[in-house]
């Protein structure tokens, strides 16, 4: 079963004037056109992701095989503490809203990259500009998990074992620096994300459109085809 992927790219007017590239107007048609630009944010100069994670949360069953998977690549053991993408149950809910994914938006301005006051957090243009941890630099003070702005925070803080147990960040990086990557071509906007592969019902899905910024809806969206619809799944 193959998922759908939005194909509107929805484009504030700071990214648009950052535009560095051939920009072609589709008159008529569902947005903008993007030909050889890396865009750029007007207020800090960062050039956005090459990459996004977009979830289907009708489709979710709650099974957490996307957290399990996050873990084991990343840090080489299943445990739901050390996933970058949060399942969210609600055991007096009932459905749709009875759970919800949370994941990393890789924002267009994100505000842990700029309240850093390490440099810790960067567009690492290595990994296609995704928003990324330099553990090196990390020293543990939890101000880019206070900045976020979204709940709960998509940034971990946690004791590192490679760093004597000192407290670091841990955030989604798309699998891009994912040390025990099943694949060896690896993660990130190039290679293969986790918890999009593992996930059995494909609610997880990856883009390299830029999601809405605004709310939640550019981030989550309907990945359901005409079999969930038949399954009694809603068509939007």
């Amino acid at each position: 079963m193959k998922s759908k992927v939005p194909e509107k790219i929805e484009l504030s007017r700071r990214t648009f004037l950052k535009c560095s590239g051939t920009i072609v107007f589709a008159m008529g048609g569902s947005g903008y056109l993007l030909s050889g630009c890396k865009v750029k944010d007007d207020e800090t100069g960062m050039v956005v992701s090459d990459g996004y994670l977009v979830v289907d949360v009708q489709k979710c069953q709650g099974c957490i095989s996307c957290m399990l998977a996050c873990s084991l690549v990343h840090e080489g053991a299943e445990s739901l503490s050390y996933s970058r993408i949060q399942i969210l149950q609600d055991s007096f809910g009932k459905f749709p809203d009875d759970l919800t994914i949370e994941q990393c938006r890789q924002c267009e301005a994100p505000a842990c990259v700029e309240s850093c006051p390490e440099g810790a957090l960067t567009a690492n243009g290595e990994f296609g500009h995704v928003r990324m941890v330099d553990k090196e630099k990390c020293t543990g003070c939890g101000i880019c998990f206070e900045a976020c702005p979204y709940t709960p925070a998509r940034l971990l803080l946690i004791e590192d074992g490679a760093f004597n147990n000192e407290l670091k960040s841990l955030k989604c990086d798309l699998c891009a620096n994912a040390h025990y990557h099943w694949d060896e071509k690896g993660g990130g906007p190039d290679g293969k994300q986790a918890c999009v592969e593992v996930c059995p019902v494909g609610a997880i899905a990856f883009t390299r459109k830029l999601p809405a910024q605004e709310g939640t809806s550019g981030y989550k969206v309907n990945l359901r085809d005409k079999n969930w619809v038949k399954l009694g799944y809603r068509k939007s």
